[in-house]
């Protein structure tokens, strides 16, 4: 197989070529590294590379639907036995793991083989994968922009052509944002189908959903059949998933209800490329013989977002401190900004984590209601096309206040100065539409139906109710056939690329 073969083949494909001997598993792998080679170096997409067990697994017996199949897995929560995931922190630099984390070893049964990580920001807490640790990763469309976070560095790598897909992980986005700013598919799992463990529990009570991008739907409900579902004994698990999403591909839903909407209480105007993602989005739906219409939102994204980010410096002051008491990690080991969320959750207390978990009750009727009426919910993705890297960064001389508010616990002082709304304007304000799945335990896709006149994707979302994930992905494959976007990928030409 060639390199220009590679790149124009799915996991579907490549697996399919493994099965019938037309290829092997090391010459796969080969590729991979070889287009990693030609490319990583201006994404910074892998982090970590796993040179002496890929080799030995691609020469060994290989067995799965994606026997054969080259897989980078995020450097997050996606552990790899006898490697240290970083969570893209240097606290953790040297953690190294005993044993693969549930959803690598689903992966590794599935017949893939891992030979590297992906970057992630630090504990995944930001839209854009920028990180102090692992460095900045870039969109390979354009290397000037973000290739958004916190699976970034995966969403970089299949976008770019090096795997046909990637782990990822979902907290409040981070495998659809990726996904809508690198023209891929993402699927957030409902709550209870996500494989979680051995090493940490649920995490952030439910929110986070682990899965994969990939550039076919097909890939992602053959990968999502290999991974779903929770472990046993799993007590929110009282729904059974699907035997198998992928078999359900052929069936071409008709006639749902759709409702649609492009208003955010914390972007009350989303740039013009949004709007028109999502309302070209409901064109072609309708085209399709879908009912569509605009409505209003279902929910207040802005209390939703308070609520959100509540909860998730709450789960972060937990996190930071945990580390802390293992490893005896010093402030110096994580970055500013995390010190401060993490400072924020504490001063906040356990009164407003379980008034902001209470709340939660009321986004998820809210929501019922809404699906009541609609079989699902469209909005872009993203309300402004990728971000241009380092864009929201934080100052050094407010990073360096940020450090020194952490270590004299002044944590009330800093609720008092309005941060948390200043936190949700600048890193919720570009991305306002993907917390509602997360806090209510919807499930999600992003699909890449629009691209910017500037040639970069941007996505749009389809919400559905609890255990639709079946019908998410049969509408995704409808759409793709409709308007398939698969032969296009970043081909990273020198000659024709643009940094800015």
């Amino acid at each position: 197989m060639e390199l220009a073969d590679y790149l124009t083949s799915d996991a579907t494909t490549l697996a399919g070529l493994v099965a019938d001997g037309e290829v092997s598993a090391t010459e796969l792998l080969a590729l991979a590294r070889q287009r990693a080679a030609q490319v990583n170096p201006r994404l910074n997409a892998i982090v970590a590379t796993l040179d002496e067990v890929a080799d030995e697994r691609a020469a060994g017996p290989l067995s799965g639907p994606f026997a054969g199949v080259p897989f980078l897995v995020k450097d997050l929560a996606q552990e790899y036995a006898g490697f240290a995931t970083t969570d893209g922190s240097r606290s953790l630099a040297d953690d190294v793991a005993d044993e693969h984390a549930l959803i690598t070893q689903r992966l590794l049964d599935a017949g893939v083989v891992v030979f590297g990580k992906t970057n992630t920001p630090e504990f995944g807490a930001k839209g854009i994968t920028e990180d102090s640790l692992l460095g900045t990763a870039h969109n390979p469309w354009r290397l000037g922009h973000t290739p958004g976070g916190s699976s970034g560095g995966s969403g970089a790598a299949v976008a770019a052509g090096i795997v046909p897909a990637a782990g990822a992980n979902d907290g409040g986005g981070s495998i659809r944002i990726p996904a809508a700013c690198n023209g891929l598919v993402g699927l957030k799992l409902s709550r209870g189908w996500t494989s979680y463990g051995p090493q940490h529990g649920e995490s952030m009570f439910g929110m986070v959903t682990q899965g994969v991008v990939s550039r076919t739907v097909r890939d992602s409900a053959g990968l999502l059949d290999a991974v779903a579902g929770a472990p046993d004994g799993y007590a929110s698990s009282v729904t059974r998933r699907p035997d198998s999403f992928l078999a359900t591909l052929d069936e071409r839903p008709a006639g749902l209800r759709i409702g649609y909407s492009s208003s955010s209480a914390i972007n009350p105007h989303p740039d013009p490329e949004a709007v028109a993602a999502v309302e070209g989005a409901a064109a072609l739906l309708t085209e399709l013989g879908h009912h569509v219409e605009e409505v209003a939102p279902p929910y207040d994204d802005g209390a939703l977002a308070r609520d959100f980010l509540t909860i998730w410096f709450a789960q972060l002051h937990g996190q930071v401190s945990e580390i802390k008491r293992r490893l005896k990690a010093p402030d110096s080991a994580f970055e500013a900004d995390t010190l401060a969320v993490a400072e924020i959750g504490r001063a906040a207390g356990v009164g407003a984590l379980f008034a902001a978990l209470d709340h939660v009750h009321t986004h998820i009727r809210a929501l019922a209601g809404f699906h009541e009426r609609y079989d699902l919910f469209l909005t872009p993705t993203l309300a402004k096309p990728p971000l241009e890297v380092g864009s929201i960064a934080t100052p050094k001389p407010l990073q360096a206040a940020s450090r020194i508010i952490a270590k004299v616990h002044a944590g009330r002082l800093l609720n008092a100065t309005g941060v948390l709304d200043q936190l949700i304007s600048d890193n919720l304000g570009w991305v306002p539409y993907t917390q509602l799945a997360n806090l209510t335990g919807r499930p999600a896709v992003s699909v890449p139906l629009h691209w910017t006149a500037a040639g970069l994707p941007l996505g749009v979302q389809l919400v559905g109710p609890l255990a639709s994930d079946a019908l998410l992905l049969r509408v995704a494959a409808q759409l793709e056939e409709a308007r398939p976007w698969f032969g296009r990928y970043a081909e990273l030409d020198p000659a024709l690329e643009r940094t800015a």
